[in-house]
């Protein structure tokens, strides 16, 4: 679907169990649409519960895409995100139907809008295990360091604990000889080859949003989360791939199959974790002028999905 020269996209996005897959859904059957997942954990297979993918049966209701395309032992980067679902939007457009991205991680939904402006190198293992080596010697200070002396702008942005983008940020001068910060800037120059109208889902009393999570936790655990974690466990996954270690769902677990934790506290960690990110979605998505909020309570009550979903129509159409 393309309006003049670029292509006509819609997104859902919000915290964590505000419904978006859902309305997501229900907008592909009345726009003629396919849903391009957003989410950075859904890409890997056999994290199904945790991640909560899609049932089959909604995916034999509207075709779904980049979920399921990476073994959870794979590294899968913003950069191979943005590869694959530009493929995907472009596949969708071609074939005259309308794509919907669908999901939480704004990182992901921000480097697709920026399209071809967003350039990311594949990253050097052996450097990074140098960068991290440094850091465990000398302390997160001395690395941090080394990151103001190069670029002191991205040095001033991140702090000198979060280790993990300080070695991103070195990696990226040491492997490209331009500064993260400067990178960044060349990538805003580029202008997005999308027309994308971005809706969020908003509840206005947060403790709604707060107990449909508590739900969905319990009903992971009584669709079998325990045993999904254990065995990616015996896998070997989580020791292999940090970024499925840290996967709200599963880390949280990991303690009580080891035994040294019951399995109410690891629940009520799982909980608390999963609120604790729906706030940080909350914040990133609502610092983004692009996404038009529509409320998914009225009076401190769920609105019906058939009214969310004319709501989220209108505002597409007034954008068009």
């Amino acid at each position: 679907m393309v309006n003049g020269n670029k292509i006509r996209l819609l997104a859902v996005v919000g915290a964590t169990a505000s419904g978006k897959s859902a309305l997501a859904i229900s907008l592909a059957k009345q726009l003629d649409g396919e849903i391009v997942s957003c989410d950075s954990m859904q890409v890997y297979r056999r994290m199904n519960i945790g991640t909560a993918k899609p049932t089959a049966e909604e995916m034999r209701e509207v075709p779904h895409h980049l979920i399921d395309v990476v073994d959870p032992c794979e590294t899968f980067s913003c950069a191979d995100y943005v590869r694959m679902a530009s493929e995907a939007v472009g596949e969708i457009s071609a074939r005259g139907r309308l794509s919907i991205l669908c999901g939480g991680t704004g990182l992901y939904l921000d480097a697709l809008l920026r399209g071809g402006g967003f350039e990311e190198t594949e990253g050097d293992p052996t450097l990074r295990q140098t960068l991290l080596a440094f850091a465990e010697q000398y302390g997160n200070h001395a690395l941090h360091q080394r990151l103001a002396e190069v670029d002191p702008e991205s040095a001033a942005a991140i702090h000198e604990n979060n280790v993990k983008r300080v070695v991103r940020a070195l990696e990226i001068f040491e492997s490209t000889g331009m500064t993260k910060t400067e990178a960044d800037r060349r990538s805003r120059l580029f202008e997005s080859p999308y027309d994308a109208t971005v809706i969020g889902l908003r509840y206005e009393d947060r403790q709604v949003l707060y107990e449909r999570i508590d739900r969905r936790v319990d009903r992971m655990l009584a669709d079998g989360l325990e045993a999904e974690t254990a065995s990616l466990m015996r896998e070997g996954v989580f020791e292999r791939n940090a970024t499925a270690a840290q996967a709200i769902g599963y880390k949280e677990l990991l303690g009580y199959l080891s035994g040294v934790q019951p399995l109410e506290e690891a629940t009520e960690a799982l909980k608390r974790a999963t609120r604790r990110y729906a706030k940080r979605q909350i914040t990133w998505f609502g610092a983004k002028d692009y996404v038009k909020w529509i409320n998914a309570t009225e009076d401190g009550n769920a609105l019906p999905l058939e009214v969310l979903t004319e709501r989220a129509i209108n505002l597409f159409g007034a954008c068009t």
